[in-house]
C-alpha cells in the first residue's frame, strides 16, 4: 500500500491554482504542487478545479487539447476576415508549425459546423467578382486555382459564367473613368483595361464598342434635351 501510494506522488501533479491571464481572459493559467506550469483555453480547461491530481499522460492530453482549440481559432479569425478555401487555411496553420493531426482536426470541426465548404467558397468569390470587379473566367479559374480549389469544382462554378457578359460589365463600370469624346483612344484604352481582366481581344472588342454607343446615345439624348 505505501509503495502504491509513493507512486502516485511520483506520476501525478495537483492542481494549486487557476488564474484568468490577465491580457487574455479566454486562457487560464493552471499552477501545479504550488509553481505555474502551461497556459490552457478556458474551454479546455473548464473541468478543472484546484486540488485535482493530474498525471502526466493528463498534462500531455490537456495541451494537445489547447494546441487544437488554439488552432481552431486561428482558423475562425481567418474565415472572420474574409472566406476560405481549405487549402488556404491549412497552409495559414502549417506557417504557425502545427502538427497535421492538428490541423486535421480543425478542418473536420471546421467542416461539421459548415465553416469550409469549397464549392460554396468558389460561388461566394465569383459572385463578388461579378458584382465588383468583373474578370474573365479564365482570370477567375486562375484565382480560385490560387486559393487551393479543386479543378472540379472551378469547372462546374464557372460552368454559367459568360464572358461577353463579364466584358461588358467591366467595361460598363470603367467607362465614366475614361473620359476622353474620341473613339479610337477611347477604344485603345478600354482594350487595355480588359487586357488586364482576362478577357480576349474579340470579346473586349465588342464590349468597348457597345459601351462606347451607348455612351454617345446617352450623350444624344441629354443634348437633345438641353435644346428642347
Amino acid at each position: 500500500m505505501r509503495f502504491f501510494v509513493i507512486e502516485k506522488r511520483l506520476t501525478t501533479r495537483r492542481i494549486t491554482a487557476l488564474k484568468l491571464q490577465k491580457r487574455n481572459h479566454q486562457r487560464v493559467n493552471v499552477y501545479l504542487d504550488g509553481e505555474y506550469a502551461f497556459g490552457l483555453a478556458r474551454i479546455v480547461a473548464a473541468w478543472l478545479t484546484v486540488g485535482v491530481e493530474l498525471s502526466e499522460e493528463k498534462i500531455t492530453q490537456l495541451q494537445v487539447e489547447d494546441e487544437r482549440e488554439m488552432a481552431y481559432q486561428r482558423a475562425l479569425n481567418l474565415i472572420n476576415y474574409r472566406p476560405r478555401a481549405e487549402s488556404e487555411i491549412r497552409q495559414n496553420l502549417r506557417r504557425h508549425n502545427l502538427e497535421e493531426g492538428t490541423i486535421q482536426s480543425v478542418m473536420e470541426r471546421l467542416r461539421a459546423s459548415g465553416l469550409v465548404d469549397d464549392a460554396g467558397f468558389a460561388q461566394t468569390w465569383v459572385d463578388n467578382r461579378t458584382d465588383l470587379r468583373p474578370r474573365s473566367r479564365r482570370a477567375l479559374a486562375f484565382e480560385l486555382k490560387q486559393r487551393g480549389v479543386s479543378a472540379d469544382i472551378i469547372d462546374s462554378t464557372l460552368d454559367h459564367v459568360d464572358d461577353s457578359t463579364m466584358a461588358y460589365q467591366a467595361a460598363h463600370r470603367q467607362a465614366p473613368k475614361i473620359k476622353i469624346s474620341e473613339w479610337r483612344e477611347f477604344r485603345l484604352k478600354m482594350l487595355r483595361y480588359l487586357a488586364q481582366r482576362g478577357f480576349s481581344y474579340e470579346v473586349s472588342a465588342e464590349a468597348a464598342r457597345q459601351v462606347w454607343e451607348e455612351s454617345q446615345k446617352a450623350e444624344q439624348l441629354t443634348d437633345e434635351g438641353v435644346n428642347l
